[in-house]
């Protein structure tokens, strides 16, 4: 299949760790070249943030980003994109209409409705993932919510205007479902994991002889990744440290507001001494990073899916979770981690405790994790599904390509870039 891939904000080459970059970037990343390694034709179409960066960069046979010119050549924080969505489907449309696609997969709300926009007029089938919903984040942020008041009504039409909406949690699904969107139109395709390179084999990072129980939170440092539960939590477990890895460069911490508010919880909580934070941490270096805690601590108060929580499970290391979004879908409670309410520090000791106190059980919970993630989130299985979805709306004109090698990976093609 010929597969266009929209993503306006997330590129993926661009670095993991900005304030707009995260999980999405890495997953229209890893699902590109899954799908381009099973030998489909693979454009992945994302803003211009750079006058330096060229129109097209080839990463490897079958997939290509194209630099869509859509508003300031610079980068632009995702909530004031909107205006320009116009201009970015404009040149969408002059592109499909030169080099055809056979089907179009939107990632964000602004993804789509900008590709609905293009697509309409050409008759291309138009699958939607959000990767978070408005609603949901309005619900739990309130007047912290920095979306455009726009987003919630968008993401309505989009979910009703394209032809499958594909959601990546049961969570997500029911929530699409009480909007009135039709059982049929609304799949679930999780998020993967790089299984390859998030294992349990592999070297760790060091670690002290006789250190604490070493515990990890890794991910973006905003408030409604619950890490300032996480450091409440710490106070009812005496004999464990708390990794925090997430948020700006390790030499601009002390000038980074939610690490210092991070900072004065820890220090209310009598735990300052145990907790340390690293600063952004490269992505090549997140797997031994993982390997060498005990457990990995996730407890947002909302999450569409949860990727960070996947890779510890890959690599063997059992989680302590909140039973939010696609937790509900990955953490298999008293099997591969364990769930606790979102923003309930002593429930989340207790969970912590127990497990910190048993090395046994954190062994067959971090052997049955890295069992589940390979078996269910491998990208190879996110693109199967992809495919299956993309398949069910193209029917007979869904015609297999022969299989080639893997493309060259994301992060060689953002060190030639510069970055």
């Amino acid at each position: 299949m010929r597969i266009a891939m929209v993503s306006e904000h997330a590129s993926p080459l661009d670095a993991i760790g900005g304030e707009d970059a995260g999980g999405q970037n890495v997953h229209v990343a890893e699902l590109a070249m899954a799908l381009a390694e099973g030998g489909h034709e693979v454009v992945v179409h994302t803003r211009r943030t750079d006058v330096h960066r060229p129109d097209t960069v080839s990463v490897g046979p079958g997939l290509r980003v194209e630099h869509v010119r859509a508003g300031p050549e610079q980068p632009v924080p995702k909530d004031e994109l909107l205006p320009y969505m116009g201009e970015f489907a404009r040149r969408l449309r002059a592109s499909w209409r030169a080099d055809r696609p056979d089907v179009v997969h939107a990632h964000f709300w602004m993804s789509g409705q900008a590709s609905l926009e293009a697509a309409g007029r050409l008759g291309l089938p138009v699958v939607e993932t959000f990767h978070a919903l408005g609603v949901v984040k309005a619900r739990h942020q309130g007047a912290a919510d920095t979306s455009p008041r726009e987003r919630i009504p968008v993401e309505r039409a989009v979910a009703a205007r394209s032809e499958l909406v594909v959601a990546t949690s049961a969570e997500e699904r029911r929530e699409l479902l009480s909007w009135g969107i039709a059982p049929g139109r609304v799949a679930v395709v999780p998020c993967g994991v790089d299984t390859h390179r998030f294992a349990p084999a592999g070297p760790a990072a060091p670690r002290p002889r006789g250190e604490r129980v070493r515990l990890l939170s890794l991910g973006r440092l905003v408030p409604r990744k619950g890490v300032d539960t996480v450091i409440r939590a710490l106070a009812g477990v005496p004999g464990a440290e708390l990794l925090v890895a997430g948020g700006p460069a390790p030499g601009r911490l002390d000038r980074d507001p939610e690490v210092g508010r991070l900072r004065g919880i820890a220090a209310r909580e009598g735990v300052a001494d145990r907790v340390r934070f690293l600063g952004a941490v490269d992505r090549s270096e997140v797997p031994a990073l993982l390997r060498s805690c005990d457990i990995a601590v996730n407890l947002p108060w909302y999450e569409p899916f949860g990727m960070s929580t996947v890779e510890a499970m890959a690599c063997g290391v059992p989680v302590v979770a909140s039973r939010v979004g696609g937790h509900l879908d990955t953490v298999v409670h008293g099997e591969t981690g364990l769930l606790t309410p979102e923003r309930d520090p002593r429930t989340a000791a207790d969970a912590i405790a127990w497990l910190a106190s048993d090395p046994q059980t954190r062994a067959e919970f971090g052997a049955a994790a890295a069992e589940r993630a390979r078996s269910l989130y491998s990208w190879a299985e996110v693109a199967r599904g992809s495919e299956e979805c993309y398949r069910g709306l193209l029917g007979p004109r869904a015609v297999p390509l022969p299989g080639r090698g893997r493309p060259e990976p994301i992060a060689a093609v953002r060190r030639g870039e510069g970055e």
